[in-house]
C-alpha cells in the first residue's frame, strides 16, 4: 500500500512538473553606435557585433523579440528577427507593465534588446531581485539568460567579447 501511495505521488508531481511552461529570456545590450547623439545608429563595429548576436543566437528559435524604440537597438535586433523571421516588437522601458509582460511571453523563448541602464534593470525586475549593475559604456558583450518554470527563477550573465 506505502509503495503504491509513494509511486502515485511521484507520478503526481512529475505530471505536474512537466505540466509547467518554461520561459527563457535572453537580454542584450545594443551593439556599438555611430557617436552619443540621441538615435544614433551602429558602427560598423556595431553591425559587426549585430552579426556576432546573430550566430551566437543561430540555434534558438525566439518566439518573440522586443527592442527599444530606437535605431541601435532595432539595428542590433534586426539581423536575429529576420534569420527567425519574427517581426521586433517595440517596448518601452519605463512602461512597461511586467505583470503582462510575464503573462504575453510565457512558456516563450524571448530576446529583448536594450540599453546599459534598462537592460540590468529589467533582468531585477524579471527575476524580483537586485541583482545586476548598469553596464559599463564600453561593454557590448553581456548576456542575462533568465529562465523560469513556475516559481523557480534561474539566471546567468554571460560576458562575452
Amino acid at each position: 500500500m506505502k509503495t503504491k501511495l509513494i509511486l502515485f505521488l511521484l507520478m503526481a508531481w512529475q505530471l505536474s512538473f512537466s505540466q509547467q511552461k518554461s520561459t527563457t529570456y535572453y537580454f542584450i545590450r545594443h551593439a556599438e553606435k555611430v557617436d552619443n547623439s540621441k538615435d544614433p545608429n551602429l558602427s560598423e563595429l556595431g553591425m559587426q557585433r549585430a552579426q556576432k548576436w546573430k550566430a551566437i543566437f543561430e540555434s534558438i528559435d525566439f518566439d518573440q523579440i522586443y527592442s527599444t524604440n530606437y535605431k541601435r537597438t532595432q539595428q542590433t535586433a534586426t539581423p536575429i528577427a529576420t534569420a527567425d523571421k519574427i517581426e521586433i516588437q517595440l517596448y518601452d522601458p519605463q512602461k512597461i507593465d511586467l505583470k503582462a509582460f510575464k503573462k504575453i511571453t510565457l512558456g516563450r523563448k524571448v530576446l529583448i534588446v536594450g540599453h546599459s541602464n534598462t537592460t540590468p534593470d529589467f533582468v531585477n525586475k524579471i527575476i524580483n531581485q537586485q541583482v545586476f549593475n548598469d553596464i559599463e559604456d564600453t561593454t557590448f558583450g553581456n548576456l542575462y539568460i533568465v529562465t523560469i518554470i513556475g516559481d523557480t527563477i534561474s539566471y546567468q550573465l554571460l560576458k562575452l567579447p
